[in-house]
């Protein structure tokens, strides 16, 4: 594991600060995943509040723990994306329609304003964004229990 050539640390409204090699500082810092659902850990850009890239990180896990820790709190503040683990119900298989679920996060409700809503991200893995532009992550829709499959099947 290398030192990188910048630091990474908060300011006193806790946002992120990076300072370059040349010792030149930049508030606001946002990091962004390139794989989110395929490889959250690998390919993470550092940007500015104009969007330019500031740094490139390989790989979280090959970064110092201190920067490793900001940075994985940062992504999980910015992230919100419950992973369904069961589908309870659903009110009706024509969309509109809500849909009782338990996730890793607890259990929830949403509108599915239609199927274009079910975006395949894998052969397994689905990505729902409900009516208020939350998404809920089916990680492998075959590794759901059969019920939930035969409802979610008559969606897809």
């Amino acid at each position: 594991m290398s030192k990188p050539d910048y630091q990474l640390s908060r300011n006193a409204f806790g946002r992120l600060v990076f300072m370059d090699k040349d010792q030149q500082l930049h508030e606001g810092i946002v990091p962004v995943r390139a794989f989110p659902i395929t490889a959250s850990d690998e390919g993470i850009a550092l940007v500015n509040a104009h969007g330019q890239e500031l740094a490139w990180i390989e790989c979280l896990a090959e970064l110092p723990e201190e920067f490793r820790i900001l940075l994985e709190t940062e992504l999980a503040n910015r992230e919100f994306m419950p992973e369904i683990k069961h589908i309870n119900k659903v009110s009706s298989y024509v969309t509109p329609s809500t849909w009782w679920v338990k996730t890793d996060r607890g259990d929830t409700t949403f509108v599915l304003k239609g199927e274009e809503d079910i975006r395949r991200l894998s052969p397994t893995a689905l990505l729902i964004a409900d009516s208020n532009g939350i998404n809920f992550l089916i990680r492998n829709r075959l590794l759901l229990d059969r019920h939930s499959g035969k409802l979610l099947d008559r969606f897809l």
